[in-house]
């Protein structure tokens, strides 16, 4: 219960004393005109009020990672919280944050090219492949869960393919109309009802009394996850939990609102803000999640007996604790949100290849040859298994936050800041994807002592390089 609450207070302390100490690290300013003026162009580059930009920004990056990644990290434990709050506040959102700032600062470029600026032209042609496929398989994964679910729902007629040919229509609308057309219009609505959803999740902790099942984190240190020799707490928690503690896809969404702020002191509410709620969010959710089935082990058993599917726990929970309107809500989040990440995944992936093509995007005709190949892409990825999609996606996700943080790490050194608050991440992402990759069933499948071997040997290298790239400065 304790554990729950500090963990709470710490997430919203940290947004205002670190999350404005990261601000003042950059530097932000009052006076510089953004590029949703300099650039205005009516499509991908127009001006909108921070609260608007926030939860557009919430809405892209948080869909249904914080609430199903949370309720699958809760298996593992208590422990989780600790990852999710400091994930947060030291990692998660100093990446938003710079990601977006920085690309306001570019004139609104995508994050392959950023990446490219600090860490050279062979990384950056590399990165922007990897991350328009990453975003293609963000967009596919985002296409079949939700038609799978709908097609359970609706007539025998409606298929898995029917609804699969809908949602998609809806994303190539999404990607090639103005910003404020349907994005700008709808997403503030949806990111609001997530946000209501979770405080009623929270109101029913308390109520209905689940509050006092919520175990601490000082009893129960351990790995809580069945079957937990196959599953290390290192790295397996750390990618299982990315939204609501650090995502690289996040770092590809900020680019996108850098475009639409009215001022850089707006930076902190909408990139460090967002990620902060998602990391609210998360916590409620990897709470419920602890304590809905009376304890960690019955939500294991509960994981199993689902086949993993944690949509169908989302759904159990709201049902059971918010009565009707959980009901609507509960479709609302296993459907509408990771709808509104697939389409903006898909536009994300449209402005990259423009960027990296120098493509002016104020014709359609331009928007439209561009966006075509990805949504062909996108739809041949539907008819693969979902559950392969989704666990490369995962690691995928998170080797970009690792990539992301290198590069803000050396925008920090060349400009004589304090690079440690990103390199500490840096380092530490790095030895959970090279350690994740190696032992992972979709990666080597390698024993775990050889995994936490290259876990060390990779971010020793990586350190061995920077310290070489600081003497040469």
């Amino acid at each position: 219960m304790f554990s729950f609450i500090l963990s709470m207070a710490f997430l919203i302390l940290g947004y205002f004393i670190y999350g404005r100490f990261v601000e003042r690290v950059f530097g932000a300013k009052r006076d510089n005109t953004t590029p949703a003026y300099t650039m205005r162009d009516g499509i991908d580059y127009i001006p909108m009020p921070w609260w608007k930009a926030f939860l557009i920004q919430f809405l892209n990056i948080a869909g249904l990672g914080p609430i199903v990644g949370a309720i699958l990290g809760a298996a593992y434990g208590p422990v989780a919280f600790l990852w999710i709050v400091l994930g947060n506040i030291l990692a998660g959102a100093v990446h938003d944050y710079f990601s977006g700032m920085i690309s306001i600062r570019m004139g609104g470029l995508s994050i392959p090219e950023i990446i490219g600026k600090y860490l050279g032209i062979s990384v950056k042609q590399f990165m922007r492949g990897f991350t328009v496929i990453l975003m293609i398989l963000v967009g596919a994964t985002f296409i079949s869960g939700p038609a799978a679910l709908m097609a359970s729902l609706t007539p025998d007629y409606l298929t898995k393919n029917v609804w699969v040919f809908i949602i998609l229509t809806y994303y190539i609308l999404a990607t090639l109309l103005p910003i404020d057309k349907i994005i700008g219009r709808f997403y503030p609505i949806f990111g609001l009802a997530l946000i209501f959803m979770a405080i009623g999740i929270t109101v029913s902790i308390f109520t209905g009394g689940y509050i006092f099942d919520i175990p601490e984190v000082w009893n129960n240190m351990q790995n809580m996850k069945a079957n937990a020799d196959k599953f290390p707490l290192f790295p397996m928690l750390f990618v299982t939990i990315s939204c609501g503690a650090i995502s690289g896809f996040h770092s590809t969404q900020s680019p996108m609102m850098a475009r639409c702020l009215k001022n850089e002191m707006e930076g902190r509410k909408v990139f460090y803000g967002a990620m902060v709620t998602e990391g609210i969010i998360a916590l409620i959710w990897a709470a419920i999640g602890m304590s809905f089935y009376g304890g960690v082990q019955a939500l294991n058993s509960a994981i199993a007996s689902y086949n993993g599917e944690a949509t169908i726990i989302v759904r159990e929970i709201s049902y059971t604790t918010l009565g009707t309107l959980g009901g609507v809500l509960a479709i609302l989040g296993v459907v509408a949100a990771p709808i509104t990440t697939g389409d903006t995944a898909f536009r994300s992936a449209r402005l990259m290849v423009a960027d990296f093509l120098s493509i002016s995007q104020k014709k359609l005709s331009n928007r439209i040859w561009i966006s075509l190949p990805l949504f062909i892409i996108g739809f041949t990825l539907t008819q693969v298994k979902f559950d392969i999609i989704w666990r490369y996606m995962f690691w995928s996700n998170q080797v970009l936050a690792t990539v992301v943080l290198w590069a803000i790490t050396v925008y920090l050194t060349q400009l004589k800041k304090p690079y440690i608050i990103t390199l500490i991440p840096a380092i530490f992402m790095t030895a959970v994807v090279s350690n994740y990759i190696i032992i992972a069933p979709e990666g080597f499948h390698l024993p775990h002592w050889i995994g936490l071997l290259v876990g060390v040997i990779i971010p020793s290298v990586c350190m061995v390089i920077f310290v070489k790239y600081l003497q040469k400065k």
